[in-house]
């Protein structure tokens, strides 16, 4: 038998959203963008802990009362400059814990609508997979390359084209592995280290309301999405 296990790697800024203070502690309805994300994570079953990592100086997180997620949350002051390199970090600061064959699924902070529906399917279809998946919607819009001067030099073909979504869920070894051969291609999500080393993850349909807040009008629609209800 094996574990699932989550990570969200929080130690960046988010310097796209213009704000003094880090993206994944913005105020929505009320609560830190990355309560949802621990919410929905602590919230299933079938992960055994949520491991959140955070610069080493951060100076936000004992501002919140995490105490309704104990004993499954647990903070891990290890982040690093970039994203790849805090979940690298997070993925050797558990290595006591967490077996090498375990699951373990890696979520962004700032998606607050991230479903029970979704992240089912990625524990229920990863999960019999050899290599593991991720979360991911079939492009729907139209592709447009542009050129030096910001005019359309191509219209690209979206047949085949997904979207990726996190979590993204491969077994602890294997992606430490990765991200570690992968450190100086700088992969900017788990799924490209894993393909490095020749393997091909498996697409989970996932939810268009999983989204990535990135600017600052996203938060306007994240609190439209979500409403006053709890997730």
């Amino acid at each position: 038998m094996t574990d699932y296990y989550a990570l969200i790697p929080a130690a960046g800024h988010g310097s796209r959203m213009g704000d003094p203070t880090p993206k994944q502690y913005l105020e929505l309805l009320g609560r830190p963008l990355i309560h949802y994300a621990i919410a929905r994570l602590c919230g299933c079953p079938q992960i055994k802990r949520v491991y959140v990592v955070l610069a080493a100086d951060d100076e936000y997180w004992q501002q919140y009362d995490w105490s309704a997620f104990a004993p499954k949350l647990m903070p891990l002051f290890c982040g690093g400059a970039e994203r790849f390199e805090s979940v690298r970090n997070g993925l050797t600061a558990i290595n006591a814990e967490v077996d090498a064959n375990d699951w373990v699924l890696v979520h962004d902070a700032a998606r607050p609508g991230l479903g029970d529906a979704a992240l089912t399917r990625l524990i229920e279809e990863g999960g019999v997979d050899d290599v593991g998946g991720l979360l991911a919607v079939p492009l729907a819009d139209t592709l447009k390359r542009a050129d030096a001067a910001n005019r359309v030099a191509a219209t690209e073909p979206r047949a085949g084209l997904w979207q990726a979504q996190t979590p993204q869920m491969f077994r602890h070894a294997q992606l430490l592995e990765a991200l570690t051969r992968s450190a100086g291609q700088m992969p900017t999500d788990e799924a490209q280290a894993i393909e490095s080393m020749g393997l091909k993850p498996r697409l989970v349909l996932g939810d268009s309301r999983n989204f990535k807040v990135t600017w600052p009008q996203d938060m306007e629609l994240a609190a439209l999405m979500l409403g006053d209800g709890e997730r």
